[in-house]
């Protein structure tokens, strides 16, 4: 790498440091405004912009930009004349200046700078339109006042030498930011569906559990917490326990598959119908050792929980009125319907004219029927507005995998 011709003297510590922001900016948006940051610094600039979505309808692009500007560092939306901009066609991953372009007459005199830049002292600009995989053009803006030197020859190699790795992290950035989605969707449904889960490192010890898990465990019936440990009532269902999940860690390290056993039925004091528990190994590169490390996940189910129901996915699919669906819920958790009318405080009559209704919109005429279309149906997946039913509570504020720190 030869930096002599770079005019601004940067060593090869600084281009090391630079390079390791960009490329921490891949893990957090909080790191790629600091990246951007410092290359306001890197090229004496007064603002950095990364333009993430071109405006739609209105004038306004999703933007990050580092400079002295309100929102800056957070990813906002902020004013961009996308159709009067002259650098919009730009070739990809080519590094461009104003110069390039126009001259600076018919820079000054495009509404572009009049309209938008002058406002806001961008007169030298500095770019690129970086190509990503998934994700489109990414366009990256160096601005400079009017009273600031031109961008050199010496900076658009440098702009040149760093668009690469400003790709590479954005790339992996978009990568990051929709498996992250994905996992949180899916962890959202396992909630809506009353399922406990939990993360164990390879010794046992509890690095995660979702919502669902941390109300089951606390109510110490059949599975607790003892310190960070997942542990069952009886000696019997815990030395079954730790075994299922020790040879689930060994199956996971195993050179060949092996028939293991997956599942287990956990006593209860209380009496009540024994937990399920499923356990499985979580697949992880071979090169991830060391102690702490996510090795077994953990399933639970409690067949005597109140299921819950999206009022709003109820009437779409049935057709329900807000009671009939509270009668629905009722009766597919197990109750009668005198029980059902004596939870819900309405009269036997009413509570059999809801039935006769919900019978009419589902097509079924017994109660195991509509227990079993209720149970098959879609109806705990939506995301609206959740009808709780019961003394635990069936609405799951955060969704996704917490720490077991986090209380």
């Amino acid at each position: 790498m030869h930096f002599q011709s770079i005019e601004n003297g940067l060593s090869l510590d600084d281009y090391d440091r630079i390079i390791g922001r960009i490329h921490d900016g891949a893990l957090e948006t909080e790191h790629l405004s600091e990246a951007l940051e410092e290359l306001r610094g890197l090229f004496q600039a007064n603002y950095v912009t990364l333009i993430l979505r071109i405006p739609g309808v209105e004038d306004v692009g999703l933007m990050l930009v580092a400079g002295d500007l309100e929102g800056s560092g957070k990813v906002t939306y902020f004013r961009y004349l996308h159709g009067d901009t002259p650098f919009s066609n730009m070739p990809a991953d080519r590094v461009f200046t104003v110069d390039d372009v126009m001259s600076f007459q018919e820079w000054e005199n495009c509404a572009y700078y009049r309209d938008y830049s002058k406002l806001n002292d961008v007169y030298h600009v500095m770019g690129a339109d970086i190509s990503t995989a998934d994700s489109g053009v990414l366009r990256f803006r160096i601005t400079r006042g009017q009273s600031q030197p031109a961008f050199t020859e010496s900076d658009k190699a440098l702009c040149s030498r760093l668009v690469p790795h400003l790709r590479r992290s954005l790339h992996v950035h978009n990568l990051l930011g929709r498996s992250a989605s994905l996992g949180n969707l899916y962890a959202e449904a396992v909630n809506r569906l009353s399922v406990a889960t939990l993360v164990l490192d390879e010794t046992g010890s509890v690095l995660q559990l979702n919502d669902v898990a941390r109300e089951l465990l606390g109510h110490t019936d059949g599975l607790k917490l003892v310190g960070s440990r997942l542990e069952a009532s009886y000696p019997s269902d815990n030395r079954e326990l730790h075994k299922l999940i020790r040879d689930a860690v060994e199956s996971k390290d195993a050179s060949q598959p092996r028939e293991t056993r997956e599942a287990l039925s956990i006593a209860r004091p209380s009496g009540e119908v024994s937990l399920g528990v499923v356990v499985e190994p979580i697949p992880g590169a071979e090169w991830a050792e060391g102690r702490g490390q996510p090795a077994v996940m953990v399933y639970i189910r409690d067949a005597v929980g109140k299921s819950q129901v999206d009022n709003r996915v109820a009437k779409e699919l049935f057709n329900f009125t807000p009671a009939e669906t509270m009668l629905a819920l009722q009766l597919a958790n197990g109750l009668s319907l005198e029980e059902a009318a004596e939870n819900l405080g309405i009269m036997r009559n009413t509570a059999r004219a809801h039935l006769r209704a919900i019978f009419s919109k589902t097509g079924v005429r017994r109660q195991a029927e509509l227990v079993r279309v209720m149970l098959n149906s879609v109806v705990t997946l939506g995301r609206g507005n959740v009808t709780p039913l019961g003394s635990r509570t069936a609405v799951i504020a955060q969704p996704q995998l917490r720490s077991l720190q986090s209380r």
